[in-house]
């Protein structure tokens, strides 16, 4: 089949992002299996600027064909962030709002025209994720081609008008998780169409944790998160609980993240937080290998990718109870803790502190295709 790919940014170095990463991992699947594949991205890599900084364009990489296309410029940012507050706010909006979010999304006609002078040539569009107004475009001029890999979360972003359109007029889905595709089937009423759970594999790796401990001199007990830094992903939640958890037990233990943003430390942990920033992917490996657990206090994912990760570097995960499918990764694979608030998550640590030989087991039995 000849496949086109479409997500606003690229997966490589210095752009974090586990949507870029899946669609990514299909693409260079699909390409393996025989397919003729074409990956068509923006030149963005800021996705809260989306500032054209890459160059247009086509280039190989990884065996597949990729087009980068311009950011549309006059984008309204102020009128944009003034509707995405007002839509997670809870608020409805009317159409021509819902048209001006969209509008000053992150949009590229390039590639959309791109797409439609090229419609006969191509067989199915796999785009995703499903919030942008680039995405949006694509699944309205080519609906019937198109299959939405949506990553989909339990977010008021979900309930808009236009974004419930797009669900029921593309072709079909490609899910991650069980529990996304039980969301989107709740959500937006799905008559009968194609869909399937896909997720994505991890090839096996070996990290060594001695490796990590003596390039960084971090060395005890740490926990270690990988990802972006924002209120969205709970990091200042996990700051806050682990801070809170040293001091009512004493216990030394450190906190370690990998990745893009910031976070606010209190003094109290500052001395024991250690900001490694981008590393590479062997580098985030051996740290989650010395970890004694790795901490994702989001609860909107689709899939986590980076638990499948800790798991197989022998790592068990502690997550959100209110994380649908990070609990469900964890209740499935019998590779994790969740917590609901700060003495249950007191109450993990202190387990995988006193237990650290069964807890490296459980993350070593976890299915990380699960």
């Amino acid at each position: 089949m000849r496949l086109a790919f479409v997500c606003p940014r690229l997966h490589e170095p210095g752009t974090v992002g586990g949507a870029e990463t899946l669609l990514h991992s299909l693409a260079v699947e699909a390409s393996r299996l025989g397919h003729e594949v074409e990956f068509l991205v923006t030149c963005a890599k800021n996705h809260f600027t989306w500032a054209n900084e890459l160059p247009e364009g086509t280039f190989q990489r990884d065996g597949i064909r990729i087009r980068r296309f311009p950011v549309n410029a006059g984008r309204d940012v102020e009128t944009f962030q003034r509707l995405q507050e007002a839509i997670c706010r809870g608020q409805t909006l009317a159409p021509e709002e819902e048209e001006a979010w969209l509008r000053n999304s992150v949009n590229a006609d390039g590639l959309v025209a791109h797409l439609e002078q090229n419609a006969e040539a191509i067989d199915r569009v796999v785009a995703g994720p499903y919030l942008f107004g680039l995405v949006e475009a694509v699944a309205r001029a080519l609906p019937e081609k198109t299959l939405l890999a949506p990553c989909l979360h339990d977010e008021p972003f979900a309930r808009v008008g236009r974004i419930r359109d797009m669900f029921q007029r593309v072709r079909g889905f490609l899910f991650n998780t069980e529990p996304e595709r039980r969301l989107a089937h709740r959500l937006f009423d799905l008559h009968p169409r194609t869909d399937a759970v896909v997720a994505m594999g991890i090839e096996p790796f070996t990290a060594d944790p001695g490796a990590f401990a003596k390039r960084t001199g971090i060395a005890g007990d740490y926990v270690v998160y990988s990802g972006r830094r924002e209120p969205l992903k709970g990091t200042p939640l996990l700051v806050d609980y682990l801070d809170c958890f040293r001091q009512r037990t004493g216990r030394d233990v450190k906190l370690v993240m990998t990745g893009s943003g910031d976070v606010p430390v209190p003094p109290t942990l500052s001395p024991h937080f250690h900001d490694l920033g981008f590393v590479s992917e062997q580098e985030k490996r051996e740290a989650m290998a010395g970890a004694v657990a790795f901490c994702h206090p989001s609860v909107n994912e689709s899939l986590s990718i980076v638990i499948l990760e800790a798991w197989l570097a022998g790592t068990p995960a502690l997550v959100h109870a209110k994380g649908e499918v990070l609990r469900w990764q964890c209740e499935s694979s019998n590779g994790g803790l969740w917590f609901a608030n700060c003495p249950a998550f007191e109450a993990g640590r202190l387990f995988y502190l006193g237990h650290r030989g069964p807890a490296a087991a459980s993350g070593r039995r976890a299915q990380p295709h699960a």
